[in-house]
């Protein structure tokens, strides 16, 4: 009978999207020190079911985050 049970699932906690908290319209690319947040130590964007952000502000945090990288305020690997 055991073998038969499913195991739970795991109820995470829902993140909250930071950006949508503090009513940010547009995620600016020169914002680096916040930016900084969502990058690994490796260089990596962190996914959203990991950051917590929402769809929207995901793709600004995307572009903005690969603008910064491309004005060298934001390294693409680790040093």
């Amino acid at each position: 009978m055991a073998r038969y049970m499913r195991k739970e699932k795991r109820k995470g906690k829902k993140r909250i999207c930071s950006f949508c908290v503090d009513n940010v319209e547009y995620i600016d690319y020169k914002q680096f020190e916040r930016l900084r947040r969502f990058i690994t130590d490796r260089g990596k964007i962190l996914p959203r079911r990991i950051s917590g952000n929402c769809a929207k502000h995901q793709r600004q945090l995307t572009v903005a985050i690969k603008r910064a990288r491309q004005m060298a305020l934001l390294p693409y690997t680790s040093e």
